[in-house]
């Protein structure tokens, strides 16, 4: 999914996939612990410059992610970044639990990031972290501290755990916050934005906010009765669905807000500068099965050596280091005495 979203942003920026400098993926859901899930999309859109990394804020995920490329731009260090957001949270559900099994949905959504001279884009950036309400929402087992063992599948360790409860109404305060801030920082004042693109938790969240803000919900995009909650996908797939509707035009000023798990929030006021028909054009222009991510040979140790790899090792470079002698194993020991 993420790969298919990425190729079709690339598609409807108008550039080639190895135009891309960066690629930065937001999700809590990886194929793996390692390799990044951003390292196998950039071998899946046939990238071959690009540095590639997973970004972890859950469902605050894209705004942070789009955060980090405004600063790489900004900064000369690139001037295409891919920002994706994607998930698979349906495997991470326990369905006899209906506090989290009926709310979340699976699905990505991608934008390239571009350098310019001309005015437009990034206008303010907000992102906070309240660590206090670390485990309102997480996923006891799997990491290092609760390792995957027979007792904690048992357990059912390995599900989205939720205080409900709790999280709406701190979700609600942050993210109005957030916004509010975002928009201050654009020198805007939340009449002046012509968009709001929350994340997609709960409508009751969307509709305390736009009260918050003292705003009509005509001024917030809503694709949460389809979709569901998908995490670091729901703002890139509402921004997405949003321009493809004509809800966005050039000039407009939008905001991008989300809250998620580790108690993150984000926003980003955005001035929007691309063509809105070329969406569709990206989208038509990619089909599922065009994209392919490559899947390990031998699922019990390590793949052999790709012959890409094999002839990556054999070009020359502008350091001859000596790589025959260097092999997995014990470490040599001392040559001389290693004195304390």
């Amino acid at each position: 999914m993420a790969a298919v979203a990425a190729m079709r942003a690339i598609r409807t920026a108008g550039i080639e996939p190895d135009d891309i400098d960066l690629i930065l993926l937001a999700m809590l859901t990886p194929d793996y612990w390692m390799p990044s899930t951003a390292a196998l999309v950039k071998e899946a859109i046939g990238n071959t410059k690009a540095a590639a990394m997973d970004v972890a804020a859950a469902c605050s995920g894209f705004v942070y992610a789009y955060a980090t490329a405004h600063a790489y731009i900004t900064s000369g260090m690139a001037k295409h970044v891919l920002v994706i957001g994607a998930e698979l949270l349906t495997r991470f559900l326990d369905y006899t639990d209906r506090n989290t099994c009926i709310l979340f949905g699976d699905g990505a959504g991608a934008v390239v990031l571009s350098a310019s001279d001309e005015p437009g884009g990034g206008l303010g950036i907000e992102m906070t972290t309240e660590p206090q309400g670390a485990y309102m929402i997480w996923l006891p087992a799997g990491g290092a501290k609760s390792p995957p063992s027979a007792e904690t599948i048992s357990r059912g360790e390995h599900y989205i755990r939720m205080e409900g409860r709790e999280t709406y109404r701190f979700a609600t305060k942050t993210m109005a916050t957030t916004a509010l801030e975002s928009v201050r920082k654009s020198g805007l004042q939340p009449s002046d934005i012509d968009l709001f693109i929350p994340h997609q938790a709960n409508i009751r969240i969307v509709e305390a906010v736009a009260k918050g803000l003292d705003l009509p919900m005509s001024k917030m995009y809503v694709n949460l009765d389809r979709y569901g909650n998908t995490s670091a996908a729901s703002v890139p797939i509402a921004l997405a669905e949003a321009v493809n509707e004509g809800r966005v035009q050039i000039g407009d000023d939008i905001v991008m807000v989300a809250f998620g798990a580790g108690f993150t929030s984000g926003a980003v006021t955005v001035e929007w500068t691309a063509d809105p028909a070329r969406g569709r054009a990206g989208d038509a222009a990619v089909e599922p099965d065009d994209v392919h991510v490559r899947l390990p040979v031998d699922w019990d140790s390590v793949d052999p050596i790709p012959q890409a790899l094999v002839e990556l090792l054999a070009r020359p470079g502008p350091v001859d280091v000596p790589l025959d002698d260097v092999v997995p194993g014990e470490p040599e020991r001392a040559h001389s005495e290693v004195r304390g």
